[in-house]
């Protein structure tokens, strides 16, 4: 076993100097440029899931409960893509027909609006402006097939887009080709209470082998569910 001296000798210390900084200029170079590279990679897309539970169909409707409202966190005035929203804040009623979208693998495992983890096969939705937390009816009005979804998030964002549903839910729905024209009921706690909201949910028809976008049945669109190509996301998500 050798020891190490005490000290470099004078010589090789003047050598070595020299070299520190450039050290650390290959690594500044090399840090900016894994830096350049991920601000170019693309987005990831959104989509189908990997795999797909064999009880999916199954899936029963969130159950409504009276929860408490309060006006901060995701209850909050906030902005997204350059546009100021305000969120109710009290136990409204509202009815809304719009454009609906869904949102799934890309934002699976993360956190909601509400800090909830996103699950992609449970009966939820994301409203930008419904209290969080809310309990919805939602009819695809091309088929009559309705859904009991849970709003704990936030979207979407784009022009014209009223509501993004689970994967879940889009599926029992029949819209995961694309968007669909729905109708939506926002629970109050009066209707919970008096357990008046079941008689505005009907018994949702079997899942369709043809999903229906908003113009009817999409023949491309049940294509790509079928071989399993993941459509770009229907709309981008709340900054966190």
């Amino acid at each position: 076993m050798h020891s190490s001296p005490p000290f470099a000798p004078r010589a090789l210390r003047s050598r070595r100097a020299p070299r520190a900084p450039r050290a650390r200029l290959r690594h500044t170079v090399a840090v900016a440029t894994l830096l350049l590279v991920g601000c170019g990679t693309p987005p990831v897309r959104d989509g189908l899931p990997s795999s797909i539970p064999a009880d999916i169909d199954r899936v029963a409707d969130a159950v409504p409960r009276v929860e408490t409202l309060r006006s901060g966190g995701p209850n909050k005035p906030y902005e997204a893509l350059g546009r100021r929203y305000v969120p109710a804040t009290s136990d409204i009623a509202w009815r809304e027909i719009g454009l609906a979208s869904w949102y799934g693998s890309k934002f699976h495992g993360r956190a909601t609006a509400s800090g909830e983890i996103y699950d992609m096969f449970a009966m939820t939705a994301a409203h930008p402006t419904l209290p969080i937390p809310s309990f919805a009816r939602v009819r695809n009005r091309a088929n009559g097939r309705e859904v009991i979804v849970r709003v704990n998030d936030r979207g979407p964002f784009v022009a014209g887009r009223a509501i993004d549903l689970s994967y879940a839910a889009a599926r029992r729905l029949g819209l995961l080709a694309g968007v669909a024209t729905v109708e939506i009921l926002r629970l109050t706690n009066d209707m919970i209470r008096s357990g008046t909201w079941a008689g505005t949910h009907a018994t949702p028809a079997p899942v369709a082998p043809v999903p229906e976008g908003i113009a009817g049945p999409d023949p491309l669109g049940a294509l790509l569910v079928e071989r399993g190509l993941a459509p770009d996301s229907p709309s981008p998500r709340a900054p966190p």
